[in-house]
Order: structure tokens, then sequence, then C-alpha cells
């Protein structure tokens, strides 16, 4: 007979892999944002909240939890702290805007018109930030969060860890055309073996692994138990930690030809950067960054078994703490009074990847773009580039409308593809109407 914990661990897989295979087919109807509000359905509230109200490492990943979850990832995961330092928190200057919900725009795909504010529950907004010429001019949490919580950032997490390693670049301390197994020569046998930094930087490695959600034996969900972000079903016999996850990995094609997107080359650069520099990387994160910029909170990384920070999408951050590193990157890398990410790193990040590369990965919704440093980037007449991260976390910069949005969000559905076509045309309207309306 099996045990409770079996039993539960088997329908937990059975449920994430069907709501996974549901989105890649047909879009399952789901409550919408005020319904499915985690202070409205009651979850985790009295002392203790009722069972049916709980939410638990066994269902943090299903949906509604995940309106509450996402907000509360280090109280259901090991984490390890990003400080924030003890210097004096940088001012963000107040300049609230009573015009940007009524701004209008036509989602992708759709013939008729959409306000900002409705995107705002369309894309189950938890936290957004609209940043202009410096002044916060937007700023509105729902849900679970609260300026003075923290959200899971997801797949933003990744341009952090490349802006990381194109500074180390940038001070000579990491050879881009280098093999990553001149930095890690565990991973010499791997897929990453003959890879060059830079091809890990800019997702082009050959590697046969598969993040489609839709795919029950894809890749992915040993990785995701490896870092333990998934309960591991009795018998497993995978991966137990991040890193020995990444020493599996095999060949599949060769590197350097096509952008393929892929979560583990965060992890092997964040090796890179490790064994670069002696340091992990929340203490990277913390002396480069986070005790610069004057954040306002400390961040914290979601960590596997051994204490291995998931790199890939495990940082929490404040929104406004978000924001001040958006608006750090808009600046050219000096915020704060002091130049935090060196100016030639923000240029290579600007001017993009390789566009032809780009292309052959199909992403419709994304023609023209390219991604350089874990970064996406538009090439548009803005010059917009974007952090952007699964169910619609996003740091949006565009230099021209001298504009920063930062969003954190629990969208039902991971994929972009299911919030982009609101989210890029809402985006765009924004900078034109603040370009037109701010002298």
């Amino acid at each position: 007979m099996k045990s409770r914990k079996a039993i539960v661990h088997a329908l937990l897989d059975s449920a994430v892999l069907s709501c996974a295979v549901a989105e890649a087919a047909v879009q399952p109807q789901f409550a919408d944002a005020q319904a499915s509000d985690p202070v409205v359905m009651g979850w985790m509230q009295g002392t203790p909240p009722a069972p049916e109200k709980t939410v638990r490492f066994e269902n943090f990943l299903q949906f509604p939890q995940t309106r509450w979850a996402f907000s509360h990832m280090r109280e259901l995961l090991p984490t390890v702290q990003v400080s924030r330092g003890i210097g004096e928190v940088s001012l963000l200057p107040n300049a609230k805007r009573t015009d940007i919900d009524a701004v209008a725009f036509t989602p992708l795909g759709s013939d008729r018109t959409m306000t900002w504010e409705q995107s705002l529950t369309a894309n189950y907004t938890d936290g957004i930030l609209v940043m202009h010429r410096g002044q916060v001019v937007y700023e509105r949490y729902f849900g679970g969060l609260t300026e003075q919580g923290q959200h899971v950032a997801m797949s933003v997490t990744k341009s952090f860890i490349g802006t990381l390693g194109a500074m180390l670049v940038e001070e000579g301390k990491i050879n881009p055309q280098e093999k990553v197994s001149t930095y890690v020569p565990e991973l010499k046998n791997s897929a990453f073996g003959d890879a060059t930094v830079r091809q890990v930087m800019d997702m082009t490695v050959g590697v046969r692994y598969s993040e489609n959600y839709g795919d029950t034996k894809a890749e992915i969900w040993e990785y995701v138990r490896a870092g333990h972000m998934l309960p591991r079903p009795t018998g497993y016999s995978g991966a137990t930690s991040l890193t020995e996850y990444l020493e599996k990995l095999q060949k599949e094609g060769e590197h350097g030809q096509v952008f393929a997107y892929k979560t583990v080359n965060t992890d092997v650069l964040s090796w890179v950067i490790q064994r670069a520099t002696g340091k992990t990387i929340a203490v990277n994160l913390h002396e480069r960054i986070w005790r610069k910029l004057g954040a306002e909170q400390d961040a914290y990384l979601i960590a596997d078994d051994v204490g291995t920070a998931f790199t890939g999408g495990g940082f929490n951050t404040s929104l406004r703490d978000l924001a001040r590193f958006g608006e750090m990157m808009r600046l050219n890398g000096k915020f704060n009074g002091q130049q935090i990410v060196p100016p030639n790193v923000i240029a290579d990040i600007r001017g993009g990847g390789s566009q032809e590369s780009f292309a052959k990965a199909g992403e419709k919704l994304m023609p023209n773009w390219s991604y350089r440093n874990m970064w996406w980037v538009s090439h548009n007449d803005h010059g917009a580039y974007t952090a952007r991260g699964i169910h619609g976390q996003g740091i949006y910069v565009d230099p021209k409308a001298e504009m920063v949005i930062v969003r954190y969000a629990s969208h039902p559905l991971a994929s972009g593809d299911n919030f982009d076509p609101t989210t890029f045309p809402a985006y765009q309207a924004l900078a034109e109407h603040l370009m037109a309306t701010t002298q």
C-alpha cells in the first residue's frame, strides 16, 4: 500500500503535469483576478489557517494558490539572503499621475481597445510601478503583495545574473570566449564543456533540455525536482542538487547557431561567476548591486538542498527595489550617486545580440528582437529592452521615453504568449502617452 506522502506526491505530479498539458493544448478557464484574489479567497488567514485554505509545499505551484505563494516564497522553500547592507535608502521621488489608468491601446491579435487599468486585472497583476524621468508616476498593489512585501521574480532573475556576468567580463575577470569547463571543470563532460561563456550568456548553447511545460517527459521536471522546487515522488532517482543536474546534461546540435531559451544556461553562468570571484551569487549581488542601489529591503534567493541558489528564477524582491534596479539600467548604470554597472555593459545589452540566431527560435510575438547578456532586446525605435519571467514578471526599460515599468504578477498560465499580447502594446502606449503629455 502506498504511503500518504507518496499519494500526495503522485496527486501533485498529476495536477501539475495536467495543468501543463492543458496550457499547451487549449487554454482552460480560470477564476478572474478579482475572484482569485488571495485575500478574497482567504488563503492562509487565521491562526492556524483552515486546512482547505492552507498553502503548502505540496500545492503552492497550483493556481489559485500561486496568487498567495508568489508573494510568500520564503515561507515555503529554503532561501539565502541578499542583504541590503546598512546604508541609507535611496529616494524614489514621487510624482503620481491620475491619467494613466485611462490610457487606451489595442492588444495584439485583437480589434478591441483596452485601458491600462483593465490590463492590470487581465494579467493578474500583483504589483506594478512606473517611473518616468526618475520619478514614480504610478504604483499599485493587489492580492498578496504590499509595498513591504517581496515577490518572486521568476526569470527576471536571469537578467540580474547576466548583468553580473557582463560586469565581470568588462573587468577582465571572465573571458567570454573561454570554454565553460575552464572555470567549472565539473562540466567538462556535459553539454557545456566545449561551449563558450558568451554562448551561455546569450543562450546559444546546443543542449538536450526542454522547458516545454506541456511535455510530461521534458527535462524541466527533473530540473525543478533537483532544486527541490517540486516534491520528489517515491522512488525518485534523479539529481538532488542543481549542480548535479547540470553535470548530467548532454549536447544536442552545435553551439552558437540558434538562440534557445533554456534556464539551465543561467545556473551555469552563475557557477562560472562564483568560481571567477570566489564568492556566492548572493554575496556578489549584495556587494555589486543591492547595497549600492540603496535598496529598501533585503532580497532573497530560493536555494536547493545544499544551499545553492536557484539563479534561473529564484530571486525575490520588493517592487520598489526592482524599480531601483530598472532605473539604474536606464541611467546607463549610474544610480544613488555612483556608477554601479559600467556604461559599456549597459551599451552592450542595449545593442542586443544576433537577430539572425534569435529569429530561428520562432518567437512570433517578438519579431526582430534579440537576446544579449540574458536581456530581451526589442530593437524598436525606442530602444526598449526587458527582463521577463513566467506568469507575468518583468522589468521594461524604454530609454527614449525615459520610462521604466516593473511588474509582479501571478497569471494562471506560465507562458508569455498569454500576457505579452496585452503587455507589449500597453507599455508602448504608455510610453507614447508620457512623452506627449510631459513638458
